[in-house]
C-alpha cells in the first residue's frame, strides 16, 4: 500500500486518543497558518488539476468543486479556527451512576480509532476531514478523487509539516485557544506506544515543541489501495465513503468494516398551498442556485396544485433573470421582508411534469421523465412536479429521495408538522433553504460528510459523529459474589 503501515497507524490512533485539548488545538492552529502561508503554492498546484480535468472533459460541476483558490484557502483556515473554539469531544462524562456505595460507573466519550474516508473531487474536504479527525483524537486514512491528486498530495504534505515536523507548538497556548499544559507528543511517541498499550502518554509538559504521531494522517492515491483497505477489518475501525449510492453500496458489500454511508443528495423543496410566494421563491432559489454542485442543493421541486399557477411562473422568471421586487408578502403581508430581488444567477433549466409544462407554456421547459425524479444533477437543472397534497409530496420524497435534506415552505403549522414527522430524511427544514444542511452552518466546525444512515451518526457528521464512548467502573475491591450472596445491594443512584 505504498508504504502505509497499518500497525503504525493503529499505534498512532492510541497516541492520538491521549492528547489533551491544548495539544490538539495548537496543531490545528498550525495547520491553518501553514495553509494561509502557502496559498500561492496551493493555487498553482490546484490549477494543474483543474487544467487536467478540463482537458479530460470532466463536467463543469466537478471542475467547480475541484477549484481551491486563495479565497477557498482562507475559508478553510477560518473553519479550522472555528473548530479550535469548539469543546473537545473526547473525555466528556456522559453520565455517572452509583451502582453501590463506593462503586461508580461512568460513561465517557472517546475517539473511534482509525477512520478511513473515501471522498470526491473537493480538495478542501481533505483538510476538513483531517482536522475533524485530529480534534476528535482519531488517526485517519484519506483517499480523494484522482482528479484532485496533485492538490491532495500537497495538502497532505502541508498538514504533515504543520503537525509532525516539530513546529506545531510554535503557535503557543493563546493562538490555540488554550494555555493549559499538554501531553508530550512527538515523532518518538510512536516508539513509546506498544502493541498493547501506551507508555508515558502525559508528562505534564507545556505545549512548546508538541508534534503529533507520524502516522496520524495518511493518504492513499490508487484504486487498488481502496480494495486493500476493505479487507483490513482488524486495523480500521470505521469507513466513511462519500459518493454515489452505487459506490457506497459497493463499499458496504465488500468489507466487514463498519461503514457510515454518505450517498447521493437527492434533496427536495415542497411549496405548500399555504406558502408565502415571495418567501418560497427566495428559499427555493437559494436551495437550487446558491451552490448547485453540492449534495445539499435541491434537485426536485414539488408544488401544491392550488399555488402552482402563480408560484411557478414567478420562480422561473426570477431564476432566469426576469424577477422583480413586485412579488412578495403573500398571506404574511410582509412584502418588504420577502421581496424578490432580480436574480443574477445562471440560467436554470426546468424539467417539468405535464402540469408544469402547461403552466409554464411559452417558456423553455423540458418534459421530465421518471429518471429525473431520482436524479442528482449537481448542476443548474431542476425537476419540477405539481402535487395535489402534502401527503402526495411526502410520499414522493420517501419514494425518490436519498434521505438527505428536504424542505417544506408553508405557513400552515399542521402541514409543516406532518412533513417533519413523516419525511424519512436526516435533515428536514421548514421555511428555510436545504443549503443549511452543513456541519459548519450547524456549528459543528466542519463535517466529514452527511450521513443518511440511522445508526451511530445521522446528518452532518462532525466531532460527535467521530467519537464513541467507553464505560469506566471504579471501585475498591468490589466483587460480584457480595451482591449474589445478598451481603451488598445495588443502589443505581444517578450522580451529577
Amino acid at each position: 500500500m505504498n508504504g502505509i503501515d497499518t500497525g503504525k497507524i493503529k499505534n498512532a490512533a492510541i497516541a492520538m486518543a491521549a492528547l489533551d485539548s491544548s495539544a490538539k488545538n495548537a496543531a490545528l492552529a498550525n495547520i491553518a497558518r501553514q495553509l494561509v502561508d502557502n496559498k500561492q503554492r496551493i493555487d498553482e498546484v490546484n490549477m494543474l488539476d483543474v487544467e487536467r480535468a478540463t482537458s479530460a472533459g470532466l463536467p463543469a460541476p466537478i471542475i467547480k468543486r475541484l477549484r481551491m483558490d486563495a479565497g477557498k484557502v482562507d475559508s478553510v483556515a477560518a473553519g479550522i479556527h472555528s473548530l479550535i473554539s469548539l469543546e473537545d469531544p473526547v473525555g466528556r462524562q456522559l453520565f455517572a451512576t452509583e451502582l453501590s456505595d463506593g462503586l461508580v460507573l461512568r460513561k465517557v466519550s472517546c475517539p473511534i480509532g482509525v477512520i478511513g474516508v473515501i471522498f470526491e473531487s473537493r480538495p478542501d474536504a481533505l483538510v476538513q476531514i483531517a482536522c475533524l479527525c485530529l480534534k476528535s483524537g482519531n488517526a485517519v486514512i484519506l483517499k480523494g478523487g484522482s482528479e484532485a491528486s496533485e492538490t491532495n498530495r500537497l495538502l497532505t504534505e502541508l498538514i504533515k509539516e504543520a503537525t509532525i515536523a516539530g513546529d506545531a507548538g510554535d503557535i503557543g497556548g493563546d493562538a490555540a485557544g488554550s494555555t493549559d499544559g499538554g501531553a508530550a507528543v512527538g515523532k518518538d511517541r510512536d516508539a513509546a506506544v506498544g502493541r498493547g498499550g501506551v507508555a508515558a502518554m502525559n508528562t505534564g509538559e507545556a505545549n512548546t515543541g508538541n508534534v503529533l504521531p507520524e502516522a496520524w494522517v495518511n493518504q492513499l492515491e490508487t484504486r487498488a489501495e481502496i480494495r486493500e483497505i476493505l479487507k483490513m477489518d482488524g486495523d480500521i475501525d470505521l469507513l466513511i465513503p462519500r459518493g454515489s449510492n452505487e459506490f457506497v453500496k459497493y463499499i458496504m458489500d465488500n468489507t466487514r468494516i463498519p461503514v457510515l454511508g454518505h450517498a447521493d443528495g437527492i434533496c427536495h423543496c415542497y411549496v405548500d398551498a399555504a406558502a408565502d410566494i415571495g418567501m418560497a421563491v427566495k428559499v427555493v432559489t437559494d436551495s437550487k442556485t446558491q451552490y448547485a454542485a453540492v449534495c445539499n442543493a435541491t434537485e426536485t421541486l414539488l408544488v401544491h396544485r392550488d399555488i402552482a399557477s402563480v408560484f411557478l411562473p414567478a420562480l422561473w422568471d426570477h431564476m432566469n433573470g426576469n424577477g422583480s421586487s413586485g412579488i412578495g408578502g403573500g398571506e404574511s403581508g410582509d412584502a418588504a421582508a420577502n421581496a424578490i430581488p432580480k436574480s443574477e444567477k445562471p440560467y436554470v433549466q426546468f424539467k417539468g411534469c405535464t402540469e408544469t409544462l402547461q403552466i409554464l407554456k411559452g417558456r423553455p421547459v423540458e418534459a421530465a421523465t421518471d429518471d429525473d425524479w431520482g436524479a442528482e444533477y449537481l448542476d443548474y437543472i431542476l425537476a419540477v412536479k405539481v402535487v395535489g397534497s402534502a401527503v402526495e409530496a411526502i410520499d414522493h420524497i420517501n419514494t425518490y429521495g436519498s434521505k438527505h435534506s428536504d424542505a417544506i415552505i408553508t405557513n400552515d403549522a399542521n402541514a409543516a408538522r406532518a412533513f417533519m414527522s413523516y419525511v424519512d430524511s436526516a435533515n428536514i427544514f421548514h421555511n428555510c433553504s436545504t443549503r443549511f444542511s452543513d456541519g459548519f452552518r450547524y456549528g459543528f466546525g466542519a463535517e466529514v460528510g452527511v450521513s443518511t444512515s440511522k445508526i451511530h451518526a445521522r446528518g452532518p457528521v462532525g466531532l460527535d459523529g467521530l467519537s464513541t464512548y467507553k464505560f469506566i467502573l471504579s471501585g475498591n475491591g468490589d466483587i460480584v459474589a457480595d451482591f449474589e450472596q445478598g451481603t451488598r445491594t445495588f443502589t443505581h443512584k444517578p450522580l451529577r
